[in-house]
């Protein structure tokens, strides 16, 4: 749209259900604060300037509402008088003239775009306001919108309703777009002459009827409009997110065995004809390229997995884990800032930190690149088709060239160069009947001892 447009995202409730040490906007979805997935919300509805209205945490919260598309200015609300009283804390925002302003929650973050433009399309249709509903079949607890030839009469509290007004299913979100040029003299005509002494939103819907103005509504999903009060809200929504973001890859050609058990993050990326194993989770920063495998049990965070590698089961990918094509991590492996060339095998029991893995190379069980000297973090290099024997310990900083060979259970200090033969352990000693003088003794020990008892 070339209309301007304001959003207005209100966020200063002092959320005491949460039961939290921090603002409930500040809770995460899919490892994104829920205020950071209101404000993506409202990027990809074409807005890119938003008034923050802010209270508990406000400094916090204004940094998790922080994206770059979006200019962001926070507005703080002393006083909890109403959600019309939370919309005139941004006043000076209101005031410029957008042509589009539009009211929206930091704690319904399943909302997404296509709601908001809805209701900024009627606007631009001649309404002065626009209130987003939803239909449920439990409409309980909720204001219905009351309608009469394709305008909103009223938004009608179920308290005050008639039994006839709550039979209706359509409800009120909150959700609402006014008129720019407009709203600024409507929200000042909201008056609080109620039960509770505050400034409800929801009466501009009469207050712009009664000076002749237009009042419409525009439906939206039910599921994007929950809202979240208290943990159990909390986990409710991360379910909801979690199957509608699964679902969304599956229909692009993700295969996922047991989707239900697959955890994904709000920046998961996924390519056709990968395949998810279940009980798998995607922390922040995952990527999957097409064809990838990831078996069971995996753990995966800021790492990139490229077409045809395969990582699991039960293996562990932390941020800067890059697996080239035909690469492989399997079962009860680790790995941390390593890159691993085309075909090669990191396959069991092993850690490999800070280290760059070349193409074919075969790193054996039980394998240890020790990165770490209590201070410093160090890097090993193994070069191309390369083979680690099992339980090795390469102490780094330290490089294995091309086509080296390393033995098993050595100790690596020092470079080894290519086509190299490394072996980093003391020599075999074989004492003939000692095994049979030492179980003797510890025979001996022990029936002593029970003699004693």
């Amino acid at each position: 749209m070339e209309r301007t447009c304001l959003a207005v995202i209100l966020a200063a409730g002092d959320s005491t259900r949460m039961k939290s040490s921090k603002s409930k906007v500040l809770h995460p979805i899919a490892n994104r604060p829920m205020i950071a997935h209101v404000v993506d919300a409202v990027a990809r509805s074409d807005i890119s300037s938003v008034a923050l209205v802010v209270g508990r945490d406000a400094e916090e919260v204004a940094k998790a509402a922080q994206m770059g598309s979006v200019k962001i200015e926070t507005y703080l609300q002393g006083e909890r008088l109403g959600t019309g009283h939370a919309v005139l804390a941004a006043r000076e925002a209101v005031a410029r003239g957008y042509d589009d302003i539009i009211v929206t929650y930091g704690d319904v973050p399943l909302q997404t775009e296509g709601p908001l433009k809805a209701a900024r399309q009627g606007l631009a249709e001649g309404s002065d306001v626009v209130v987003i509903g939803f239909h449920t079949e439990m409409p309980t607890g909720y204001g219905r919108l009351l309608v009469k030839d394709g305008e909103l009469m009223a938004i009608r509290e179920e308290r005050d309703a008639t039994d006839a007004e709550r039979a209706v299913r359509w409800c009120n979100s909150g959700l609402m777009a006014i008129n720019g040029r407009k709203a600024l003299d409507l929200l000042s005509r909201i008056g609080n002459a109620n039960a509770k002494g505050e400034y409800y939103l929801t009466d501009l819907v009469e207050i712009a009827r009664s000076v002749g103005g237009r009042v419409t509504a525009v439906d939206a999903p039910e599921i994007e409009m929950t809202g979240c009060n208290n943990r159990a809200e909390l986990a409710v929504i991360e379910r909801l997110w979690q199957e509608r973001r699964r679902h969304e890859m599956m229909i692009a050609g993700v295969t996922m065995i047991a989707p239900e058990t697959v955890f994904l993050s709000y920046d998961t990326a996924i390519g056709q004809d990968a395949l998810i194993e279940p009980n798998v989770v995607f922390g922040p920063g995952a990527t999957i390229d097409g064809g990838a495998v990831i078996h069971a049990f995996s753990h995966i965070e800021g790492a990139h997995v490229s077409a045809g590698a395969t990582v699991g089961p039960f293996a562990r990918l932390r941020p800067g884990a890059d697996l080239a094509s035909g690469a492989k991590v399997g079962n009860f492996c680790e790995v941390k800032n390593g890159k691993l060339g085309e075909g090669a095998k990191v396959n069991h029991l092993t850690y490999i930190g800070d280290a760059n893995i070349g193409a074919g190379a075969n790193i054996g069980a039980g394998t240890v690149t020790c990165n770490y000297d209590g201070v410093n973090k160090h890097e090993t290099v193994i070069g191309a088709n390369t083979f680690i024997g099992s339980n090795s310990s390469l102490v780094a900083p330290v490089s294995v060239g091309d086509n080296a060979y390393v033995g098993s259970g050595s100790v690596i200090t020092a470079d080894v160069p290519a086509d190299a033969l490394a072996l980093g352990r003391a020599r075999q000693e074989v004492k003939p009947g000692r095994a049979t003088a030492l179980r003797e003794r510890a025979l001996a020990i022990k029936a002593a001892k029970k003699a004693k008892s």
